[in-house]
């Protein structure tokens, strides 16, 4: 893991709950103290404490637009140490296409992104590349995808995306 106070940090292939009971492991192996977004209803009922305690930050995917890359932004400006896990498919399903929220905070924040591969087919955590990320969104996330390229998740047909998603190309103004 680079050894920096502040970053994005992307996870994936995302396809299994086991993701999150293995990336914890290798949290609290690694010594990190590490924010993650999750859906808000991870945040209910007799779960709550402990997705809060492992730095969990609930975020109701049913309003997008409610503010949470400028509440992060925010986050990462009062830390003196924050590093935000984030699963660039944005969800457990085969979603095609990664969302581009984790390069939009990233660049809010003024912080590097790096990766992480859950490689479930080599039994490997992969620490992969970090970057200051650019005004060039697809560039960008081109460099991520080449290296999750050859990661396989626990759920193969949930596998990594072929290229950012064609919302998130528009909303970029490409």
């Amino acid at each position: 893991m680079p050894d920096v106070a502040k970053a994005v940090i992307i996870v994936a292939p995302h396809s299994s709950n086991w993701d999150f009971v293995i990336g914890a492991a290798g949290m609290l192996a690694l010594d990190l103290e590490l924010c993650f977004l999750g859906k808000h209803t991870l945040f209910e009922g007799p779960l709550a404490p402990l997705m809060r305690g492992l730095g969990g930050i609930p975020v109701d995917r049913s309003r997008p637009g409610s503010g949470i890359v400028t509440e992060m932004a925010a986050r990462f400006a009062a830390a003196e140490r924050l590093l935000l896990a984030l699963a660039p498919e944005g969800t457990r399903r085969s979603v095609g296409r990664w969302k581009s929220g984790f390069h939009t905070i990233a660049v809010a924040a003024e912080v590097p992104i790096a990766a992480v591969a859950l490689d479930w087919g080599a039994r490997q955590i992969r620490f992969g590349p970090m970057l200051q990320p650019s005004a060039e969104v697809e560039r960008d996330v081109g460099v991520f995808l080449e290296f999750f390229g050859g990661a396989r998740g626990r759920r193969p047909p949930v596998a990594a995306p072929a290229e950012l998603g064609h919302a998130e190309r528009n909303r970029h103004g490409r």
